[in-house]
C-alpha cells in the first residue's frame, strides 16, 4: 500500500513542497521531466501536476492527497480535505488598479472591467459587496491587462507587490489570503489514513521546530528563578549547575514569534552568554 500525492510539477510551490517532503525524512529522485517517482524510503508516490489540477486529481482519487495554495481549493471548489496548512507559499489574492487612478472604497469597482484567473473568488466578493462588474478571465500575465486596455483593474495573487510595481499598479483591496495546504481525498481507505496520519506527524514535527528556537544561557543564581519565568519552555527550562560556583546553565524552546521581546528581556534580568540554536526536528 502507498499513499499518492500530487505536487505542482512546476512553479512557486514546487520547490517548497519537495524540501518539506526532503525534511521530514522522505527520499525522492525528482528527475528533470518526470511525472512520477516513488519515495526510497517511505510509502509514497508522488505525481507532477499542474496546481489548477490537483484539487481534482485529489477529488476524483487519482491522488490521495495533494500540496497546493489555498487559492486554488477555493477557487475550483472541489470537496477535498484541508489535512494540514503548511506555512510556505504564502501570498494574497488582491485588487489592483493604475497608480494614477482614485481610489475610495471597494464601491470603486462597479461597473469596471477587471481581469483575472479567479473569477469564482472574485464573484464572490463582487456579491458580498453589492458590485457589478465585468469579469474578464485570462490564464496568465493578469497584471498587464489594464496597460493593454483589456481592463479597468485586476485581481492577482500578490507576495511582494514588485510585479504590481513595474506594470504601474497599486494594491488597494486584499480580497483572500493565501498559504500551501495539503488536502486529502474524502474516502480515504484506513490503510491510506495510517499512512496519512504518519505524514502529518513528521510534517508537524518539522512545521514546530521552524517556528521555535533552542536557546541556552547563564545565569547567575540569585536572578535564576526570574530568569526561569521569563522562559516558557515546552514544560519546563532545563537548569544544570555550571563548574562556576554560583552560576547555572539554562536550557529552553522559545517560539518565534516572540523570540526578540524575551531575549530582551532575559539579557536584562541577568543573564549572559546566550546562544540560539536551530532546531532540525521537534517531537511532543
Amino acid at each position: 500500500m502507498k499513499l499518492r500525492i500530487a505536487i505542482q510539477k512546476s512553479g512557486r510551490l514546487h520547490d517548497d513542497s519537495i524540501k518539506l517532503l526532503k525534511e521530514c525524512g522522505i527520499d525522492i529522485n525528482n528527475g528533470v521531466n518526470k511525472l512520477k517517482t516513488e519515495a526510497s524510503n517511505f510509502p509514497l508516490e508522488v505525481f507532477f501536476l499542474r496546481d489548477d489540477d490537483i484539487p481534482q486529481y485529489v477529488e476524483d482519487g487519482v491522488a490521495d492527497i495533494g500540496i497546493v495554495g489555498e487559492n486554488v481549493i477555493i477557487e475550483k471548489a472541489r470537496p477535498v480535505k484541508i489535512a494540514e496548512k503548511l506555512g510556505f507559499g504564502k501570498c494574497r489574492l488582491s485588487l489592483a488598479i493604475p497608480k494614477a487612478a482614485e481610489y475610495n472604497g471597494v464601491k470603486d469597482m462597479d461597473k469596471l472591467r477587471i481581469a483575472t484567473s479567479y473569477p469564482v473568488i472574485l464573484q464572490n466578493f463582487l456579491n458580498q459587496h453589492n458590485i457589478t462588474a465585468d469579469i474578464h478571465e485570462i490564464s496568465g500575465s493578469v497584471e498587464i491587462a489594464p496597460g493593454i486596455g483589456l481592463a479597468d483593474a485586476i485581481c492577482d495573487l500578490v507576495s511582494s507587490g514588485s510585479t504590481l510595481f513595474m506594470n504601474g499598479l497599486k494594491e488597494v483591496e486584499v480580497i483572500l489570503k493565501s498559504e500551501a495546504a495539503l488536502i486529502s481525498n474524502d474516502n480515504l481507505t484506513p490503510e491510506q489514513e495510517a499512512l496519512l496520519q504518519k505524514l502529518l506527524f513528521r510534517i508537524q514535527s518539522v512545521k514546530k521546530a521552524k517556528n521555535n528556537k533552542y536557546v541556552l544561557l547563564n545565569a547567575p543564581n540569585d536572578k535564576l528563578q526570574e530568569i526561569i519565568s521569563l522562559l516558557p519552555g515546552m514544560k519546563s527550562p532545563t537548569v544544570l549547575p555550571l563548574a562556576e560556583e554560583g552560576w547555572s546553565s539554562v536550557h529552553s524552546v522559545l517560539n518565534e514569534n516572540a523570540f526578540w521581546d524575551i531575549i530582551e528581556n532575559l539579557k536584562a534580568a541577568g543573564a549572559q552568554g546566550i546562544l540560539v540554536v536551530p532546531i532540525e526536528k521537534m517531537i511532543i
